[in-house]
């Protein structure tokens, strides 16, 4: 396939040796995968990256209100993690200012971003990837804080206290009510050591640090689980109890790579892993493809998630309302045949919303679903927008009073849509 007609994320089959199904699983990658343009094939104002960090040429972008309903995106560029806030609902911007200010390299595509979390207090905290030039696939995971309403950042820390050079990455962050900031990521570590001892080990582990002291320094790193899929987005999400509820593409068994979830059982320590998904997708390789979770005011657990095991395919929707003691059954939404993918969800009271992108070959579509009752009863799906441009992962995010869905078309000005409810 043309790097011309790539445009959307999903690499379900790369470098892999996998079971019988390779090729029609490798099929449906193809069709995923076109997030890859030729330069020439990019907006005229983007091709040479080391113009003006306008936020209008970036592939990735994290957005977020914060606690007064300001919008902040953070997005990289040429060595650098920007962050701009509008006061209107992103007609505006101001001009954005530098989080790192020595240059770095930074993973800032797809499943790997820039993310933004907000204190109770006015602070902005922003953590990253950074790419190591020494190994592939390899990275630092960095974090930055304002405690001045973004006028300027802390020098980066490294949240990762294993320094040796390999795989720390897909970094996720939530902070809850107490201020407690939680940092969690895929990790190669024990994959290193099983190495230099001989033995074997499949895919990468999940680990955590936690800060006390509002982002002054983090806590010794912790293992939440092993054998985890390798370059899968993790998602985390705050309980009612303020404690972390964290997920993340698993690897069961014989590459069985379905989703793991987890929740604190107290304020430094995770629980015990259980499994969130049964469709049984057996790929030796890493799809690219994280879930995504939101927990209602109500403790609802509202998950959804990217499979592509030959009976069970394509997005689904599961929630919990007993702290995962059980799941609903999962539901399956999205056109498979127009390569639906990359499902975000959010709570908003009772009101749940997911969004998700296709691709029919020609154009890129956003669409959504929404239930009034807390996931019992969903809406058909609805188109929101349509497009020929490059574009990235969908997000729905809230102000607390609306919902929006932002979706980041390259070369176009950023806009979030704003979704009724």
């Amino acid at each position: 396939m043309k790097d011309s007609v790539m445009q959307r994320g999903v690499i379900i089959s790369i470098f892999l040796l996998v079971s019988g199904l390779f090729f029609s699983q490798a099929s449906y990658a193809m069709k995923m995968d076109h997030s890859k343009h030729q330069k020439s094939s990019l907006p005229e104002v983007c091709q040479n990256k080391n113009t003006i960090p306008t936020l209008q040429c970036a592939s990735t972008t994290s957005s977020h209100f914060d606690n007064n309903g300001n919008l902040w995106v953070a997005w990289y560029n040429s060595g650098h993690v920007y962050l701009s806030q509008s006061g209107d609902k992103g007609k505006t911007f101001q001009p954005p200012v530098i989080v790192n200010r020595s240059p770095e390299l930074v993973y800032a595509k797809g499943e790997n971003r820039p993310k933004l979390a907000f204190g109770n207090n006015g602070e902005i905290y922003v953590s990253w990837t950074m790419k190591l030039t020494e190994k592939r696939f390899s990275g630092h995971i960095r974090f930055s804080r304002s405690v001045d309403g973004g006028k300027t950042f802390s020098d980066p820390l490294t949240v990762n206290d294993h320094l040796e050079v390999t795989s720390h990455r897909f970094d996720s962050m939530a902070v809850n009510k107490n201020g407690d900031i939680y940092i969690a990521w895929l990790d190669k570590r024990d994959l290193l050591a099983a190495k230099k001892a001989g033995k074997k080990y499949n895919g990468s582990a999940v680990y955590y640090a936690l800060s006390t002291n509002n982002g002054k320094s983090f806590l010794e790193n912790k293992k939440i689980a092993d054998t985890s899929c390798e370059c899968c987005r993790t998602a985390i999400a705050i309980d009612t109890d303020q404690l972390p509820v964290i997920v993340w593409r698993h690897i069961f068994g014989d590459n069985i790579r379905d989703h793991g979830i987890v929740k604190f059982s107290q304020r430094n320590q995770p629980g015990k892993i259980k499994r969130l998904s049964f469709d049984k997708w057996h790929i030796e390789g890493c799809p690219h493809h994280g879930p995504s979770i939101s927990i209602a005011d109500d403790g609802v657990y509202h998950t959804t998630w990217f499979n592509n095991a030959p009976q069970r395919h394509g997005l689904f929707y599961a929630k919990s309302t007993d702290k995962m003691a059980a799941f609903s059954t999962p539901m399956n939404f999205g056109d498979y045949e127009k390569t639906a993918a990359h499902p975000d969800v959010l709570s908003l009271g009772n009101k749940v919303f997911i969004v998700w992108k296709e691709f029919d070959g020609k154009q890129s579509a956003l669409y959504i679903k929404q239930s009034l009752d807390a996931g019992h009863s969903w809406t058909k799906p609805k188109q929101l927008a349509t497009t020929t441009a490059i574009t990235d992962h969908p997000f729905v995010i809230s102000d607390n009073k609306n919902v929006y869905a932002s979706w980041q078309k390259m070369g176009e000005k950023f806009q979030l849509i704003k979704i009724d409810n």
